[in-house]
């Protein structure tokens, strides 16, 4: 039997923490001492491809200025999708690259095969790290501290990393991974998160490469009896967002989806 992180409310307990909120911004008059990143948020699950595209055409945006281009924030779904880092291997696919289950990418970022599908929340930042840390090791260690952040605000859970190995894990199985590239420091790719995401994808590969864990989401979890799975993906949309402005000490300013 799996040992929680934390007992299972009952499903009259279940009450959202983030219920009608909405991103904070200053009084009007006020000015925030905080860098700006627009966030744009969807949905409805957007292709691999569509979301990859956006990347790269922001990312060539803020390397082409003579002024570093406002940092932004992708929050999306994916329809079920395989990707592979630049330097992946295919010995960590359980299929045959040439009729795979779902489509299959290889992408620039770093790391090992993954998937993505609905219910797993998705974050590509697209930021420029000469105004924050030229540093891809602290960048990358934010990210999970995003998440880390996230799961104990909304869930009360206890997101770890382990030595050796990138995202985030509960109980030994890895709830988030992180690939991330940077061009001339503009970062893109980004973190993953299983909040109801079906895992039964991931059985057809070895997820990031390691055989030796599994994988799990916090519906899994069970630590949320009688919330919805949308309700579920609503809390960690913003606990996601509120974590993220606060680990990078950023203004994160809603704007309408490109």
């Amino acid at each position: 039997m799996r040992a929680l992180a934390s007992p299972a409310p009952s499903a009259a307990a279940y009450k959202p923490v983030t219920a009608q909120r909405t991103l904070a911004q200053p009084p009007l008059g006020l000015q925030s001492n905080k860098r700006r990143c627009i966030c744009r948020e969807y949905h409805e699950p957007i292709p691999y491809q569509q979301a990859w595209l956006w990347q790269k055409d922001l990312v060539a945006e803020g390397c082409s200025g003579h002024e570093p281009a406002e940092d932004t924030l992708l929050l999306l779904q994916h329809p079920p999708v395989y990707t592979l880092g630049a330097g992946s291997t295919t010995d960590h696919l359980r299929f045959d690259p040439a009729s795979p289950p779902h489509p299959l990418y290889r992408t620039e970022r770093g790391g090992e095969v993954t998937y993505h599908g609905p219910g797993q929340l998705v974050l590509y930042p697209i930021m420029n790290l000469k105004m924050h840390m030229q540093d891809l090791h602290w960048y990358l260690q934010s990210l999970e501290e995003v998440v880390i952040r996230a799961l104990e605000n909304v869930s009360g859970l206890k997101g770890e990393r382990i030595k050796g190995c990138t995202g985030v894990w509960v109980n030994n199985e890895k709830i988030a991974a992180v690939g991330v590239r940077a061009q001339k420091w503009v970062t893109y790719h980004g973190v993953a998160m299983n909040v109801t995401t079906d895992l039964q994808p991931f059985q057809h590969i070895v997820p990031c490469g390691i055989s030796s864990r599994g994988v799990t989401s916090v519906k899994q979890l069970a630590v949320h009896e009688g919330a919805s799975d949308e309700e579920l993906i609503h809390e960690y949309q913003f606990g996601l967002l509120d974590a993220f402005a606060e680990v990078f000490n950023v203004e994160l300013v809603q704007s309408k989806p490109l």
